[in-house]
């Protein structure tokens, strides 16, 4: 005996039910992945982080340019916490953020030594290295929303970083545009 289905009126609505975020073939998930590490590393047309860095003398560190109220050592730490901020909210439900806005900004205008600087450097390198295997890891999801948050993904937070990093090393490009200290 053949089973009998009720073919529904087109003009019936179906019952509502919870739409779950639509997922990307495993090809274009891993093409986005690409392209999200891509637009980390500075890719198109945003600042590179070390092209940024680059050559800046330590007495560039802290200097000021007129009418900037930041120096690169203010926009490197800041760079630094927010990233840090941002990686470890993505993933460590106990992470706590640094208090608004000045737990975000270093107090001083220049480093405490050679070494202070390096360590601010080594320090974001590692942060975006860690956001990029993050991001690359098949077993992330990129869409779920981040479970101590309040509706942000990793994709949202890598963005936001991409984002955050790339508005503040073009500001350091314009200071040291501004210093005399660039170089193309």
């Amino acid at each position: 005996m053949k089973k009998r289905t009720r073919k529904r009126p087109s003009n019936t609505r179906r019952p509502a039910t919870r739409k779950q975020p639509a997922r990307p073939p495993a090809a274009d998930d891993q093409a986005l992945r690409e392209h999200v590490i891509y637009l980390l590393k500075g890719g198109g047309a945003h600042a590179d982080f070390e092209k940024a860095i680059a050559g800046l003398s330590p007495e560039h560190q802290g200097a000021k340019a007129a009418g900037v109220p930041f120096t690169a050592w203010r926009l490197l730490e800041h760079l630094r916490i927010a990233q840090s901020d941002i990686l470890e909210f993505s993933r460590n439900p106990k992470h706590a953020s640094p208090a608004w806005p000045d737990g975000y900004w270093p107090s001083t205008d220049a480093p405490s030594s050679a070494g202070a600087w390096e360590g601010s450097v080594a320090a974001f390198r590692a942060g975006l290295k860690a956001m990029e295997r993050l991001v690359a890891n098949p077993k992330t999801s990129l869409y779920a929303p981040i479970p101590h948050g309040d509706g942000q993904t990793i994709l949202r937070e890598a963005l936001l970083l991409a984002d955050h990093n790339a508005y503040h090393l073009g500001q350091l490009v314009m200071l040291r545009r501004l210093l005399g200290s660039w170089q193309e």
